[in-house]
């Protein structure tokens, strides 16, 4: 459930991965943010659904689940809400500064960086002083490569420009699918496998300026097609064979990778019942954009 669940953190905002799209076709942020919501909570229930199905049938230990409630409501509401309080600011402020206009997407990106630097360094105190040099180096490790093909993704788009290929794909997808819905179809198909074996990051920035104006020209919204991309990726953090969340959770749980993708497999369904309606009902996508 927790490797599977953790690709909404790319759907539900403030997203990276909706961040990246912006930048390679040029769509809001702010309306890809408002188009993840509802989508993100559709995969929730969907798989909420599954969850409570399953402790129905399998059982559930019940004293465990009345020891831990038993303890928070010991410590009582009003505690428990001040004590989370600093930390549920965090996407408020970045959403807030962003939808009202006070910030933009990267202003408000490195607001909440500072914001969660101070709240861990001095009131959760989970972190050191010494940690931050090794916490910078990590992450330079991680978004470096990143930020080198995002370089060159960018340069690549303005060849496609220039050769106009973008146009030539075009034409290829609107004359040999008959309808947006069919071509959509086999994309999905395709975002779905690649995420198998590809990082959300790069394929996002491949993928997404060759195929927008395809079906931009199909009939579809951007800020639609934006959210069915980086939800099908998504499901990729959670399948073998490069799934990061299954090697995170692997390594929490003392269990092998491959071991926790069979028990994902009635998860990953459920996520799968929730993008059939989100592919193919456009409202979750767009209802929030006005």
């Amino acid at each position: 459930m927790v490797a599977v669940a953790g690709g909404l953190g790319v759907i539900i905002p403030p997203s990276i991965p909706f961040v990246l799209y912006s930048l390679a076709t040029g769509v809001s942020t702010g309306a890809l943010f408002l188009g993840g919501i509802l989508p993100g909570i559709l995969i929730a229930l969907c798989m909420m659904v599954y969850a409570v199905v399953h402790c129905r049938r399998k059982g559930e230990d019940r004293a465990k689940i009345n020891a831990t409630m038993d303890e928070l409501k010991a410590q009582g509401l009003g505690h428990l809400f001040i004590d989370s309080l600093p930390a549920l600011l965090c996407p408020v402020i970045v959403l807030g500064g962003i939808y009202t206009g006070f910030v933009t997407p990267t202003e408000a990106a490195c607001i909440s960086v500072f914001y969660a630097l101070i709240v861990s360094l001095f009131i959760y105190r989970t972190i050191h002083v010494r940690d931050i040099l090794t916490i910078l180096t990590s992450s330079l490790r991680t978004y470096a490569g990143l930020a080198f093909v995002l370089a060159f993704a960018t340069a690549f788009g303005r060849v496609l420009s220039l050769t106009r290929a973008t146009t030539a794909i075009t034409e290829l997808i609107t004359t040999n699918f008959a309808s947006m819905w069919l071509a959509i179809t086999v994309l999905v198909i395709l975002f779905l496998l690649l995420g198998m074996v590809m990082d959300t990051g790069p394929a996002i920035i491949i993928l997404a300026p060759i195929l927008l104006p395809a079906m931009e020209a199909m009939g579809m919204d951007p800020v639609h097609f934006g959210v069915i991309l980086v939800c099908c990726l998504s499901i990729g953090l959670a399948t073998p064979p490069f799934g990061l969340d299954l090697f995170v959770v692997g390594n929490l749980a003392n269990e092998k990778p491959m071991s926790i993708a069979k028990k994902a497999v009635p998860f990953i369904a459920a996520f799968a019942v929730a993008l059939v309606l989100i592919v193919y009902v456009p409202w979750f996508s767009t209802a929030l954009l006005g």
